[in-house]
């Protein structure tokens, strides 16, 4: 019996349109599951839901910043046994550029759509009682900050914190709460940060990862260990991929 298998379950993945949302869905798959993903961008989605293996999955086009938009998709969705909550932005400021603006976008983003679909699916059910998993991806910066990231970093620790509390609400239903917390990563996110700043910047990151960048897939294994059953004594835990 391989105790990551993940056939017979299904897995909602937020934020699948590309970066670690799509990798995730894409390794889910292939470790058997059915895979549920979600994001705001149809061609993208398009592109991610073309490279899931197997049969039976679902696209469902969802923006989790309005409200209307996470009713309609828990109200779509099949009973599950996972959820991987992949949605979030990388929006760096130095403090003293920091406006009512900048905290509400990036909360709203980072923490407030995890947060609110995690209700919703409550609410209506759709967790299945016993050996489910949800996981949300913060960041190692929680850790180690740099400079610039204080919202960024900010909405990521609330995060973590938030799934610590629901890992206790929820133990007794038997669904786990746990939390990814990767260095930077090959992703469109990392290519941004190039591009806002410099490939200087990108580079000094990569020399202080004394195993260099990760890759999309070394983030995503550790996901669907989370996922699956090999994990089912594991909760309110944060995973640190560090490199």
């Amino acid at each position: 019996m391989n105790a990551f298998d993940l056939t017979g379950k299904t897995i909602l993945v937020t934020g699948a349109s590309s970066g670690l949302g799509r990798q995730t869905a894409i390794t889910a798959s292939e470790f058997g599951a059915t895979v549920v993903i979600t994001g705001r961008n149809p061609e993208r989605l398009g592109e991610t839901f073309r490279l899931l293996k197997g049969e039976g999955h679902l696209q469902l086009l969802a923006d989790l910043t309005i409200q209307t938009d996470i009713d309609q998709l828990v109200a779509s969705l099949p009973v599950l046994n996972g959820v991987v909550h992949s949605t979030g932005i990388s929006d760096l400021s130095p403090a003293r550029f920091i406006t009512t603006e900048t905290i509400a976008k990036t909360f709203r983003i980072s923490f407030d759509a995890s947060v609110l679909l995690t209700a919703g699916l409550l609410g209506k059910k759709k967790l299945a009682k016993g050996h489910s998993s949800i996981v949300f991806i913060s960041s190692i910066s929680t850790r180690y900050p740099f400079v610039g990231g204080a919202m960024y970093i900010s909405a990521k620790a609330a995060l973590e914190a938030y799934a610590r509390v629901l890992a206790l609400e929820l133990a007794p239903k038997g669904i786990r709460v746990n939390c990814v917390a990767p260095a930077f990563v090959r992703t469109p996110m990392l290519d941004e940060t190039a591009a806002n700043y410099s490939q200087e910047a990108v580079n000094m990151i990569e020399a202080r990862q004394i195993l260099g960048l990760g890759d999309p897939v070394d983030v995503a294994n550790s996901i669907v260990y989370y996922l699956s059953d090999a994990s089912k004594w594991v909760s309110a835990t944060s995973l640190v991929l560090g490199g």
